[in-house]
């Protein structure tokens, strides 16, 4: 609920009528899942190798959703899937799978939350593992929904419980600004965002994520501790079906 809404409860007015506006204002503020696809260029800086990556999240017949990342960069092949559901506007991840080929050996990550039981097994390292559910508890694909929902609430710093492999991690972030993105599919006007971490931390992570397009990430950077940076920019996409289209290139 917005500042300005608290404000307007503390006129005067019966307890119930003042319930039913608080109703209908939470009611205004749920966010429907809206499915997207997009498709991204990769590289990596210093290699004169391309390689691509797809994201999407899609309805399942039964209600479920499914969140998914695709991505392929010289030999190597990285495959994230997650089933989800939206529970009273809340997110709850049913089951998450992480797979990497190539580039030595190759890993597989697996997750399965049971809300009823209370507890997440899985596989990680090719160890098994169980930890206690908590309220909140997102995986390593769900926590970005999560966060573009956050950007569309208007929220400037967020943070989630993820279970990252068989623990589980804080992760943070906060907006530090505004910024027109360039992509093949033309220039969107981006809120910038960057992955709060420990003082003196080597690893960087930024993104930047659409403003006019329920906040589709559009870019992505990462420089890893050995100084590697790689990024991703948005190539082509569609959200709720329809093309997602920027605004005309501007000339310096």
């Amino acid at each position: 609920m917005t500042d300005s809404s608290s404000r307007l409860f503390r006129r005067p007015t019966r307890w119930l009528v003042a319930a039913a506006l608080g109703l209908a204002s939470s009611l205004a503020m749920a966010q429907e899942l809206v499915p997207f696809t997009a498709s991204y260029a990769a590289d990596m800086k210093n290699i004169p190798v391309n390689g691509e990556a797809v994201h999407s999240l899609q309805a399942n017949a039964d209600g479920t959703w499914k969140l998914s990342f695709h991505a392929s960069m010289f030999v190597a092949r990285l495959t994230e899937e997650s089933m989800l559901e939206l529970d009273n506007d809340q997110l709850l991840p049913l089951s998450y799978r992480y797979e990497r080929k190539g580039l030595g050996r190759g890993r597989v990550t697996t997750q399965t939350f049971d809300w009823e039981a209370g507890e997440v097994r899985g596989e990680h390292k090719k160890e098994a593992f169980s930890l206690p559910t908590e309220p909140g508890l997102l995986d390593k694909t769900t926590y970005q929904l999560a966060l573009q929902r956050d950007l569309i609430a208007g929220k400037k710093e967020m943070s989630y419980r993820v279970v990252d492999g068989d623990e589980v991690e804080q992760y943070q972030f906060r907006v530090i600004g505004e910024q027109r993105v360039t992509t093949r599919n033309g220039q969107f006007d981006a809120v910038e965002v960057e992955r709060v971490r420990e003082p003196g931390a080597k690893r960087e992570t930024t993104l930047w994520f659409a403003k006019d397009w329920h906040y589709l990430l559009v870019r992505l950077s990462q420089v890893e501790t050995d100084g590697q940076h790689y990024q991703i920019v948005l190539k082509e996409a569609t959200l709720d079906g329809k093309p997602v289209i920027g605004n005309p290139v501007r000339s310096n």
